[in-house]
């Protein structure tokens, strides 16, 4: 059964903001996204009869999957409908990027020395519009070994588990990391529930021996460190 015309020439502006992948990505983060979408991200645009979210899932269609598409030659990739050779070459510079980040050794990775280390790497949650919880685990010479998305929604303990905090931090065989969330009223005071929440979880750390080295707060402007502030550590 052929395609719907009607839907591969819907344009993104056809959609409601809420269903398109840049919107989608200021308001939920990256992680939440699909690999089509993240892909129409970098493609930017589609063409005249397809948009860009269709063109994207061709072109994964075609190679199947990021594997393939990592291992096409600009030439192998200027030979699908659509894709010229300045899409082509965004493509490639993506697959690079991503090559050198996870070949890069460990003292090129950020080593987070201080709160505002810490900040500068989780600022883009300044412009989310839903709360967000992450980590930042870090090994024994306080380099990064990754940012971990665990929780869209209000930070609660009742919702949020403590295990599902330090499960990354386990799995990953990280000492120790930092827990950061974002206010989306831009305001990055802690409230009472973010320092009864922060109190248990350095309990449950000193248990593990995983360390909570501090929880940091983003807002909009600014961002609030509870250990420089002293709150729930001592």
């Amino acid at each position: 059964m052929s395609a719907d015309p009607s839907k591969t020439k819907r344009s993104l502006h056809d959609l409601p903001q809420s269903e398109r992948p840049r919107e989608r990505l200021m308001t939920y983060g990256a992680k939440s996204l699909s690999t089509t979408e993240l892909l129409a991200i970098i493609l930017r645009t589609g063409t005249a009869s397809e948009n860009v979210l269709h063109m994207a899932e061709r072109i994964l269609a075609h190679f199947k999957g990021l594997q393939g598409i990592a291992q096409a030659s600009q030439a192998d990739l200027e030979q699908i409908p659509g894709l010229g050779a300045a899409k082509a070459m965004q493509i490639i510079a993506t697959v690079e990027l991503a090559h050198r980040f996870m070949t890069s050794p460990p003292d090129e990775r950020p080593v987070v020395r201080t709160a505002t280390d810490a900040a500068r790497l989780v600022m883009d949650m300044s412009h989310l519009q839903q709360e967000h919880v992450r980590i930042i685990l870090v090994d024994t010479g306080q380099r990064v070994i990754h940012i971990s998305p665990i929780y869209i929604g209000t930070l609660n303990a009742s919702i949020l588990r403590t295990a599902e905090i330090f499960r990354e931090a386990i799995n990953r065989n990280s000492p120790g990391f930092i827990l950061v969330h974002n206010h989306p009223s831009g305001n990055p005071d802690p409230s009472p529930e973010d320092i009864e929440f922060t109190r248990n979880l350095i309990a449950a750390g000193q248990l593990l021996d995983i360390q909570v080295i501090d929880h940091i707060i983003i807002g909009n402007p600014g961002w609030f460190s509870m250990r420089e502030a002293k709150l729930a550590f001592k």
